[in-house]
């Protein structure tokens, strides 16, 4: 069988855990070299050598991809190592949950922009050198919170509509440059981003969300996205009630806007 990413570079941030870790280890036995990059060593570090034991060659690199200078000098570890790069995935990211009204610093918006939006853009911005000369795939892990307004989740929502129009447009600039993007919409994930999301205060919320068990998980989730990412597709949703809500929300978004409110304060008062 072909064996579409071996000997690949391909940079993953956001490896230490949750889609992104999955993804290192999904691809891990393809013999890809894979650069894995989020801000907590040890971690990161554990998830190479499992990545390693499996067939692939790593780098693992601490970096905060907020920072528009760590991420450079992540794109230049990587080309030092691996002289390319073929892939990028940019799965970095984290959640906030909160009334808008009750968010007392805005910096907290600021917080969750940084990393989903900026650390995405600057990450792109430094390899798409790299990217041109290997006509590469540049894939963007946003949500459905990108697609439609989600309540309580202003902050994160704004950050995945703001990486959704940015990506959109990059992919129509990089048209005729051979290198693709891809934009993988998920719904909920079996993932650490709902403990570690943050509230109204800035404090992590430290529980999952309630129905955990029955969201998708992470390793399906990268299934579909290195199935996406292979196949060079635009959009990517990964459940049925993403793909339908596209369409309610075209014929009447006053549903789609009552479905996710009622949703979210379900969940709420089974949080409290």
């Amino acid at each position: 069988m072909p064996q579409p990413w071996m000997g690949k570079v391909i940079v993953i941030t956001g490896a230490s855990s949750g889609i992104g870790c999955a993804l290192a280890l999904v691809l891990a036995p393809h013999s890809p070299r894979l650069v894995l990059v989020a801000r907590d060593q040890q971690r990161l570090q554990s998830v190479a050598d499992q990545c390693e034991a499996q067939g692939a060659e790593t780098l693992a690199v601490a970096a905060d991809v907020a920072d528009s200078e760590a991420c450079r000098t992540m794109v230049q570890q990587a080309v030092e190592r691996f002289s390319r790069i073929d892939v990028l995935i940019n799965n970095a990211g984290i959640s906030m949950w909160g009334a808008f009204d009750e968010i007392s610093d805005l910096q907290q918006f600021e917080r969750v922009l940084a990393v989903n939006f900026h650390g995405s853009v600057y990450c792109t911005r430094h390899a798409l050198p790299y990217l041109r000369q290997s006509q590469g795939r540049i894939v963007a892990i946003s949500s459905l919170a990108g697609l439609t307004g989600l309540p309580m989740h202003t902050a994160y929502s704004a950050s995945k509509h703001a990486l959704n129009g940015f990506f959109e447009s990059l992919r129509i600039e990089l048209a005729d440059s051979g290198v693709s993007v891809t934009i993988v919409a998920p719904d909920f994930v079996q993932s650490e981003i709902h403990q570690r999301s943050i509230d109204a205060q800035g404090e992590p919320l430290g529980q999952p969300l309630p129905d955990h068990a029955s969201f998708l998980s992470a390793e399906h989730c990268a299934l579909i996205i290195i199935n996406a990412m292979e196949k060079r597709k635009r959009l990517v949703l990964t459940s049925l009630r993403g793909r339908l809500g596209r369409w309610v929300k075209l014929l009447c978004p006053q549903l789609i806007d009552w479905i996710s409110k009622t949703a979210v304060k379900k969940a709420y008062r089974r949080m409290q």
